[in-house]
């Protein structure tokens, strides 16, 4: 049976897919080889923009993810229906415990939607002020942590280059570690 993506409606603004494979045990390796296989092929892709691949942590998850953007929803629809896309898929099927799960988000949705839900997202004050509430807290902390590893390695004062480190530690932060555990926390909350 084939997998229906949950969309949302889209201008052609930009569009993101969130893919989750859950690998069999005894398949990792040839699963990585598949995705070795696959990533040059949809970076290729007419629209591509972006490809993230999240590995699972052994003892925590066993889930795949790979997030692609694409610069219009025409051009993810195309990737994603494209004849490559459907022989690779076909290819990897047997590796995979679950089908090729994946829904289509315009924004930061992806972050708001719990793991395994093909449907329901939180109102849009609620995804703000989560959002907020997380990022807050970094911009006052991380400065705090950064600026002095950037001065002990002997980096000068540079107000570009400390903003791209303090950046690049909140986006990591938030995309890897917060966001994830935050909305799990907050679930009932959110979708109520």
């Amino acid at each position: 049976m084939k997998p229906q993506p949950d969309v949302l409606p889209s201008s052609e603004g930009g569009a993101t897919v969130v893919i989750t494979h859950r690998v069999r045990d005894d398949q990792q390796v040839s699963y990585e080889a598949w995705l070795q296989q696959i990533e040059p092929i949809c970076r290729s892709a007419p629209g591509h923009l972006d490809w993230q691949l999240i590995r699972p942590i052994t003892g925590l998850t066993a889930t795949y993810t790979v997030v692609i953007r694409f610069a219009t929803h025409s051009h993810l629809q195309a990737w994603l229906h494209s004849p490559e896309r459907r022989q690779l898929i076909d290819h990897v099927r047997p590796l995979l415990v679950t089908g090729d799960d994946f829904f289509i988000r315009s924004g930061l949705d992806f972050w708001f939607t719990p793991e395994g839900a093909r449907a329901r997202v939180p109102v849009l004050w609620k995804q703000a002020l989560v959002t907020w509430s997380a990022i807050y807290p970094l911009q006052l902390g991380v400065p705090l942590l950064v600026l002095p590893l950037l001065r002990l390695v002997g980096l000068s004062p540079d107000r570009f280059l400390d903003t791209l480190a303090i950046s690049a530690v909140i986006t990591g932060s938030m995309v890897y570690l917060i966001m994830p555990n935050y909305t799990r926390l907050i679930q009932r909350w959110l979708f109520a």
